[in-house]
């Protein structure tokens, strides 16, 4: 950080502010982690300044011995911890992983059956936002509306119906499990292609706490910084018969350079997911989800279908009169970070919304347990409930400033301030 602050000290304290943040509010957004301080330096090496493209021994740019070291390792240890045949770590991200899939073995309309976003699904399934439906067909599954879980039957009613080429799995905001045994099945059923999206499972799966996908899929995406607790970035695995595609598809397909540093810290979370302390975070990390799940609904709080097996709470506020917007914001002024979420069946409008997603993994990383989670819920509470009470709001976000004081971030913030 010496640098920084001599070349631009406005800059500087923007990220000082922001390790403040980090260090004085509780995360509890399901797509965020606190990652290792030697995540954060390997991405900020030297690797950053280097271009490079093609793959490993095929390069087209000279000085890439280095280069091609660290994508092998990546590559090594990546196949090695999800037990996957074939693996490609240069994505720049999930959504770009997931472009890859699709234009690896599918055409530009080709039919494609994924969740709907409202009932868990995530932008890049085909969302009319997204990209991906100006280039694909897509239909969407739903959880059904009793359960708030994945109707099955539904799904493979609509892929016999429709014929989809490819249909996947995975989730934004789903705090369930997915069968993906059965969704293959469905897939075979109608010769399609079978995507499983664990972006925000990959962390659980390396640990082998919940089911892998990898074994039931042709292809799996995931990124590096959610539960897996590593850099920026997405992944593919895959069937070996699928990786010349899917190497062509990413580059020069949907990619140019592959980022270097991102290669590098992928190839370094993998080697940390090895460890047993991983394993117990993960560990943590699901527990911590299942005990909030439970205080909030002993507080009356409706919770999409029942529970969570995984890190991940959605919580459907209608009946509490308080709309995802309003509780977001009264729980970042009090120090609690959570994000609005819609929710199945949603009647608010887009960007109020009617219910919130929270998540265990920042906080098990901090080395929070069930205590502090009870506690969270308890604070949640009080603030969402007295919403116009500046008072018990300023008294509610000392008592979280306390509690983030006594779980600091290790590794998180510098040392030479």
């Amino acid at each position: 950080m010496l640098n920084l602050i001599k070349d631009d000290p406005e800059l500087a304290e923007l990220v000082y502010n922001e390790e403040n943040r980090l260090e004085t509010t509780l995360n509890l957004i399901a797509a965020e982690n606190h990652s290792p301080q030697s995540i954060l330096e390997i991405m900020g090496s030297v690797f950053n300044t280097k271009t490079i493209e093609g793959y490993p021994g095929k390069r087209f740019h000279a000085g890439c011995i280095q280069a091609d070291m660290v994508e092998t390792l990546a590559i090594e240890r990546g196949k090695k911890l999800f037990k996957a045949e074939y693996i490609n770590v240069q994505p720049h991200s999930g959504t770009s992983a997931n472009l890859a899939v699709y234009f690896s073995v599918l055409k530009p309309g080709d039919r494609i059956l994924s969740m709907s976003l409202p009932h868990g699904g995530h932008l890049s399934h085909g969302h009319k936002a997204s990209i991906t439906s100006k280039c694909f067909d897509f239909s969407h599954y739903k959880v059904n509306p009793d359960t708030q879980m994945i109707d099955y039957d539904q799904v493979r009613q609509m892929a016999h119906c429709l014929t989809p080429k490819m249909i996947v799995a995975g989730a934004s905001s789903y705090p369930r499990l997915i069968d993906y045994e059965k969704m293959s099945q469905i897939a075979r059923e109608v010769s399609a292609f079978f995507l499983t999206d664990m972006a925000h499972l990959a962390g659980l799966v390396a640990a082998k706490l919940i089911p892998s996908p990898v074994p039931h899929s042709d292809f799996v995406t995931f990124t590096c910084y959610k539960t897996m607790m590593g850099g920026r970035g997405g992944v593919i695995l895959c069937k070996k018969a699928f990786g010349e595609k899917i190497d062509k598809a990413v580059f020069p397909g949907c990619q140019g350079t592959s980022a270097v540093n991102l290669m590098a810290a992928k190839a370094l979370i993998f080697n940390l997911a090895m460890e047993d302390k991983f394993v117990r975070i993960q560990k943590k990390t699901i527990q911590n989800a299942g005990i909030m799940a439970r205080a909030l609904m002993k507080k009356g709080y409706h919770i999409i279908s029942g529970g969570t097996d995984n890190h991940q709470v959605v919580i459907d506020l209608t009946a509490k009169g308080i709309s995802g917007k309003s509780a977001e914001e009264t729980l970042e002024s009090i120090g609690i970070i959570l994000n609005r979420n819609v929710v199945p069946r949603d009647e608010n409008i887009p960007g109020k919304v009617s219910g919130i997603r929270l998540g265990s993994s920042a906080v098990s990383a901090r080395g929070m347990g069930e205590p502090q989670m009870q506690k969270i819920i308890e604070l949640m509470d009080m603030a969402l409930m007295n919403q116009t009470k500046k008072v018990i709001l300023n008294q509610v976000k000392d008592m979280v400033l306390d509690l983030c004081r006594e779980f600091p971030i290790n590794g998180i913030v510098s040392k030479d301030k």
